[in-house]
């Protein structure tokens, strides 16, 4: 696991960390990681508290999940994997790098993230994602001192938002998506007419449901299907914080 490096977010913060020491690989994920491994990558699970919220700089900590957001991109639809598709900062690791270093790293290219203002909570088991081959290290961690973020390369990213949570939580933003490879049914997301779906919106969906801020939804509604998915989706604009530089 890994080591929370600062402090601030309050009981929000408490409760990622708790998840963090005790959260188990089967508890987000169905598929077990192949013994002769996969090609080892991190992505950044940042969250923050929504600008005018207790926990927003120079506020104490957040006091509950619909005052948090969480950093989101839109990978750009030529990528070679997962094109298009809504998903946390992230990447592969380079020779000798740790997971950490990996997602801030990867954050700071794809959305110009400071990581001097990013606290590490700690890191999540490693999963499996078979469409692509990868076994993925989410790092957990709280955004501190936010700044302003903004698509890096174009041909990458094409969008970045702070999304609330509260949007997440909504039981009228949830639904379900059947998966075009294995017939597989999973959680998604509604945001501002975009579908959160696949490896995130199942990362997200047990990190909500294990920190005890899920909030019940209709798990029997038909799935939609994924290849409906296709259309191109816009997420909301990451708005400055005052005084973010």
């Amino acid at each position: 696991m890994g080591q929370r490096t600062g402090e601030g977010g309050g009981p929000v913060v408490d409760a990622l960390d708790r998840l963090v020491r005790t959260v188990r690989r089967e508890d987000l994920s169905r598929h077990p990681v192949p013994s002769a491994g996969g090609r080892a990558s991190a992505v950044l699970l940042l969250f923050g508290a929504v600008p005018g919220a207790p926990g927003a700089p120079g506020a104490p900590g957040a006091a509950g999940p619909d005052e948090l957001d969480v950093l989101l991109l839109r990978r750009a639809d030529g990528l070679r994997h997962h094109p298009g598709q809504v998903a946390f900062p992230g990447g592969a690791l380079d020779p000798g790098e740790e997971p950490v270093a990996c997602a801030l790293r990867e954050a700071r290219e794809e959305t110009g993230l400071d990581p001097a203002g990013v606290d590490v909570v700690g890191v999540l088991p490693a999963l499996f994602l078979p469409p692509s081959g990868f076994v993925v290290t989410p790092v957990v961690a709280w955004w501190r001192r936010p700044g302003t973020v903004a698509p890096g390369d174009p041909a990458e990213v094409a969008a970045v938002a702070r999304v609330p949570l509260a949007r997440l939580l909504d039981p009228a933003n949830r639904l379900r998506v059947r998966h075009p490879s294995n017939d597989y049914v999973g959680p998604a997301f509604r945001v501002d007419g975009t579908v959160v779906w696949g490896f995130t919106a199942s990362v997200l969906a047990s990190v909500l449901r294990l920190a005890g801020w899920e909030r019940p939804w209709d798990e029997t509604a038909p799935p939609l299907d994924s290849t409906t998915l296709d259309e191109p989706l816009e997420l909301p604009a990451a708005d400055p914080l005052p005084g973010s530089a």
